[in-house]
């Protein structure tokens, strides 16, 4: 008799901070985001970015992308409250301003091939694909993925991104 295992279903999260010491901050967000996951994390390298579409002086960014598997009975939305919660233990405060510099900022960027469209969630993240702050690291540990809707793998979007964003590599 043979044993049939299917991958679990993956979570893939954007994290980015501008505020603080961004480096320490995300690499303790991904110690916590690793106890919602039901098998290790998939981390990307840390990466240090310019602001997009944030107020004018806004300092550079540290980015990253890890993929967790949610645990049984988790949905979207239940993981999304989830993520806010880490937010908010990081200091994180309701924002007053689009895009003002934060400690920490956690983005549901897919969850398996599951889509959303409601006022407090979009599956998968709407400009996931036209951001090389999401593109670059989620492309270390999901370069095939290729996101609802799109036909191009990360890989291939990345390859084809036309933007002014510069990233530099800071390590794990």
């Amino acid at each position: 008799m043979s044993l049939v295992t299917s991958a679990p279903t993956l979570a893939f999260v954007a994290l980015g901070s501008n505020l603080g010491d961004s480096r320490a901050i995300l690499l303790k967000a991904m110690d916590r985001l690793a106890q919602l996951s039901t098998t290790p994390l998939l981390r990307s390298s840390l990466w240090q970015s310019t602001p997009v579409d944030c107020p004018p002086g806004s300092p550079l960014f540290v980015n990253a992308v890890v993929a967790l598997a949610p645990g049984g009975g988790e949905t979207p939305e239940t993981l999304l409250l989830k993520l806010r919660s880490v937010e908010s233990e990081f200091g994180r405060e309701p924002k007053k301003i689009l895009n003002e510099p934060r400690p920490l900022d956690l983005d549901l960027i897919a969850w398996g091939n599951e889509t959303r469209s409601s006022p407090t969630l979009a599956l998968p993240h709407p400009r996931a694909h036209l951001r090389r702050f999401v593109l670059q690291p989620l492309a270390e540990i999901a370069p095939g993925l290729v996101l609802p809707g799109q036909s191009r793998t990360v890989d291939e979007l990345l390859a084809e991104l036309n933007s002014d964003e510069r990233l530099e590599r800071l390590g794990a």
